[in-house]
């Protein structure tokens, strides 16, 4: 459930935060490695760790939970990639079975390791713009601080007041 300002208006996924921030660009700023919330600082201290804070503007990412999540995107994304590659060269060239070794199995590592930081951001990403795992604190305060800088920014869901004659 979304939440819902002081004046009764309800708070979009799209809507902006108090940054500016859409869900869409919060998301790629992650999938950039880019804090969600500033766009500034680095979301990695390592290859896949992420780091405990932005060092730009302080949002704390210690609490994250992606998990395996990432990997299993970047497995559904590299496979259909590669399956799709493989079925084309497959049926026009039909090439020996070494062939297929040695262009399928360093592609997939190669993508695989290509998309598993990028994916990861996006994953974290999107847990900061929705509150989960530890970022609930983080939300509220942006939606106070949303709600608080512009009451009237996001109109009411009121019917229109129409008459019918």
């Amino acid at each position: 459930m979304l939440p819902e300002s002081t004046a009764g208006e309800r708070l979009t996924a799209g809507a902006p935060r108090h940054d500016g921030a859409s869900t869409g660009q919060a998301v790629l700023r992650g999938f950039l490695g880019r804090c969600p919330h500033c766009g500034k600082g680095r979301l990695f201290r390592a290859f896949l760790k992420v780091t405990d804070r932005c060092p730009a503007c302080g949002e704390e990412f210690h609490h994250h939970r992606a998990d395996d999540f990432p990997a299993y995107l970047v497995i559904f994304i590299v496979g259909h990639i590669v399956v799709s590659l493989l079925y084309s060269v497959e049926t026009q060239f039909r090439p020996a079975i070494w062939v297929h070794l040695a262009i399928w199995l360093p592609l997939t590592l190669v993508l695989a390791l290509a998309f598993i930081q990028p994916v990861k951001g996006a994953v974290v990403a999107l847990q900061w713009v929705f509150g989960m795992h530890g970022f609930e604190t983080a939300k509220e305060a942006r939606d106070s601080a949303l709600r608080d800088a512009a009451p009237m920014a996001i109109p009411p869901n009121k019917p229109a007041n129409r008459q019918s004659r």
